[in-house]
């Protein structure tokens, strides 16, 4: 399974983990393992240090931080009060500031539906300025603006998403091909399985996302 991902664990080296569903799994973990730097929202360092992972920067409003973990952890405490973004936010315009990355999000989903879909939509918006990718415990999201190929099996689940309507797609090695076709509705890409060991995603105007599980 590694195999299908080495690049990704190679290429991004920046982790960022949000306050979703802790990091689990041998993808996710290996992220971690691997990083050379880790962000973490300050709702997530309990989470982090629970499996053995200390960051080495924790940003956020702190509002969440016990004064042991702010008196422990003062030396890498950002505190952002800024109401106007989340703590996934903040955390990549730090990156962008700090010229880090390429950058892996976890832990920006599960736990809460409603903050999974805005953290794909942050992450779509932020995917315009920056290289990066979100790992779930399931599978990888990632984010194109040109025609991609992908390392794949047999039966791999595989989705593909518009956010803003305007993309136009072609699938190949894909079960369900698709030819120069604008989906204006956000699910119009999903469920579709891989045929053999790559496919690739042709996109001749927007941006798309792409999701793979981890078979």
């Amino acid at each position: 399974m590694e195999n299908l991902f080495a690049h990704e664990l190679t290429h991004y080296s920046t982790v960022i983990v949000g306050n979703g569903e802790t990091p689990q799994g041998r993808i996710p973990l290996q992220f971690l393992l691997r990083a050379h730097f880790i962000v973490c929202c300050d709702g997530a360092l309990e989470k982090l240090l629970r499996i053995g992972v200390q960051p080495d920067i924790v940003i956020g409003d702190c509002d969440s931080l016990s004064n042991e973990a702010r008196a422990k952890f003062k030396d890498i405490i950002i505190e952002d009060p800024d109401e106007e973004c989340n703590d996934l936010q903040k955390a990549l315009k730090y990156c962008i500031k700090q010229q880090l990355g390429p950058v892996a999000v976890l832990g920006a989903s599960g736990l809460r539906d409603d903050h999974q879909l805005a953290n794909l939509s942050i992450l779509n918006m932020y995917a315009e300025r920056m290289d990066l990718i979100m790992v779930s415990n399931y599978g990888l999201f990632s984010f194109i603006d040109k025609d991609t190929s992908f390392a794949s099996v047999s039966g791999q689940e595989v989705s593909v998403f518009n956010f803003d309507g305007q993309a136009i797609f072609s699938f190949e090695g894909l079960q369900y091909p698709v030819q120069d076709r604008r989906f204006t509705q956000l699910w119009e890409g999903s469920l579709n399985k891989a045929l053999c060991e790559h496919f690739t995603v042709k996109i001749s105007s927007g941006r798309g996302m792409v999701f793979r599980e981890f078979h």
